[in-house]
């Protein structure tokens, strides 16, 4: 009797293992049940240069569902591509989409790439608070990134700032990149170019040296209430670009009517790429960014919106 039941139990155990198996093989790359559009906890690499908008994006998503979890991660463009072609994350925020190559080496792995476009951003050049020569035309910027002009008396003659000195956050980042395909630099910037670490030492380095030029995104000295974009316009003055096509009659500064209507040069735009399999939580961020609440913020923050909100003014006669 005791032989008949030790093999009932073995029969049962064998039976519960097998089925055990076989549910973990068909759950095998399905959806968590505990992730939903709005429900779940996820990483996502962002461009370092985009942090301040993104900040406020997901503090506010994430109080507007407090089972949403988003951990972001600020990185170099580079780094933020490289960990999505590695599948570290499955959501990135950048300013450059994926190449031809990058693709399709996805799509061999099955994984389609979707891009969306978030919102139109600018690359602002800034110098120090005292520098007065806050007008260049685009070829002069150009000239600079060339290293044809390397001192601010090709500038401006009266100026005694001596050589410009160029920064910019980062070797890996997507703001020197932008330029770098712009004027078409293949080999290696001018000797007067230093890379910084950020976008935020780059402001701070410019604040103290009054011969510098910075490149940053304008997301961090856009915003005219967020406490850090004030404290950083105090302390450095934004530079006015005339467009290539329009000669140097006028001047432009990265505000959101130049951004808008691209007379200001230096214009890029902002991207989620997304390899979610399922509708999960990436997916519902992506969704209510790019709606109405998401596209508002994008609006205060001083950039301007992919999509434009409505504002409806009713006329009473």
């Amino acid at each position: 009797m005791s032989v008949n039941k030790n093999r009932n139990y073995r029969y049962i155990a064998v039976c519960l293992t097998v089925a055990m198996l076989f549910s973990s093989c068909l759950n095998r790359g399905s959806k968590p049940h505990d992730e939903t559009p709005t429900r779940g906890d996820i990483k996502i690499s962002i461009d370092e240069s985009f942090q301040p908008l993104l900040e406020t994006e997901i503090f506010t998503f994430t109080h507007l569902y407090p089972n949403a979890y988003i951990t972001p991660e600020y990185k170099p463009e580079y780094d933020v591509i490289e960990d999505f072609m590695n599948d570290s994350v499955k959501l990135i925020v950048t300013g450059k989409k994926l190449t031809d190559n990058q693709i399709q080496y996805l799509r061999e792995d099955l994984i389609v790439a979707r891009t969306i476009t978030f919102a139109h951003d600018a690359l602002a050049l800034i110098t120090h608070k005292e520098n007065y020569d806050t007008l260049m035309s685009y070829n002069t910027v150009r000239d600079i990134f060339l290293g044809q002009v390397t001192n601010w008396n090709q500038i401006n003659p009266k100026s005694n700032l001596g050589d410009v000195r160029v920064v910019f956050d980062n070797t890996k980042s997507g703001n020197i990149r932008y330029f770098r395909d712009l004027f078409e630099i293949t080999g290696a910037l001018p000797s007067n170019f230093y890379a910084m670490n950020t976008n935020s030492e780059v402001v701070e380095f410019v604040s103290r040296n009054q011969n510098a030029i910075g490149i940053i995104s304008v997301n961090w000295v856009s915003d005219i209430y967020d406490p850090l974009s004030i404290s950083f316009m105090k302390k450095i003055n934004v530079v006015a670009v005339s467009n290539q096509f329009l000669g140097d009659r006028m001047y432009y500064r990265p505000y959101q009517g130049s951004i808008y209507d691209n007379t200001y040069p230096f214009v890029r735009e902002i991207y989620f790429i997304s390899r979610e399999t399922f509708a999960g939580l990436g997916t519902g961020f992506i969704q209510w960014a790019t709606a109405e609440q998401g596209q508002r913020l994008v609006l205060k923050s001083g950039l301007v919106p992919a999509t434009m909100p409505e504002r409806l003014v009713e006329i009473k006669r």
